[in-house]
């Protein structure tokens, strides 16, 4: 696969596209503010088709975005797991108003545990993990050594659980999770640079807490 980021928004939130080379089959991962637009941009370059919208969690600085992906593709799907639809359906945030409208939708199709996204010859695998959102997931290949955090973890850090939907407990267990995954693999969060599961076995303070 070939995967490309970039990052937007009052947070600096980190969206990705991810294609099959072969197919050109894409699918784009969280959309923050200020971020569809490159993204789209990177697609229309390399002619490929998004083919889905996947979003790691319900918060609105990953979901804001999302109007003008499937403006452009609307053939796209958008897909979140059901637990955070309710965010889609009623964007907003608990902690300080947004600077912009976020147009509400529901979802195309559920994000489920175990669950195969494919594009082209290659494939996400979706990996259930709340505690920073109840819907919280993230997206694996294990060709590609590749997971998509989201907001689970971070380069030295991991998401927060003082949020109102937030649960402390789960997200200890999600960590655990990922961590059972192999340390060359490559982990792209939803902020911050890019690490990997070993380094953050090793010197991650939150996971050495544990």
């Amino acid at each position: 696969m070939e995967i490309h980021s970039h990052t937007g928004g009052p947070v600096a939130t980190n969206g990705y596209i991810v294609a099959d080379q072969r197919t050109g089959h894409a699918a784009i991962i969280d959309a923050p503010h200020g971020v569809a637009a490159p993204l789209l941009a990177i697609a229309a370059r390399r002619k490929w088709t998004v083919k889905y919208l996947l979003l790691t969690h319900g918060h609105w600085d990953h979901t804001a975005d999302h109007q003008l992906i499937t403006d452009a593709f609307p053939a796209a799907r958008v897909l979140i797991h059901r637990l955070d639809e309710p965010k889609l359906t009623q964007p907003g945030s608990a902690m300080f108003p947004i600077p912009f409208v976020i147009p509400s939708r529901k979802a195309d199709a559920y994000l489920e545990d175990n669950a195969e996204v494919s594009l082209g010859d290659g494939k996400l695998v979706v990996m259930f993990t709340p505690g920073h959102a109840p819907g919280h997931v993230c997206l694996y290949s294990a060709a590609d050594s590749v997971l998509f955090a989201g907001d689970l973890l971070f380069a030295q850090s991991i998401g927060r659980t003082d949020l109102p939907d937030s649960n402390p407990r789960d997200m200890q267990t999600s960590l655990q999770r990922v961590m059972h995954l192999p340390d060359e693999t490559l982990v792209y969060s939803g902020h911050g640079p890019s690490t990997t599961i070993g380094r953050e076995r090793q010197i991650n303070p939150w996971l050495q807490s544990r």
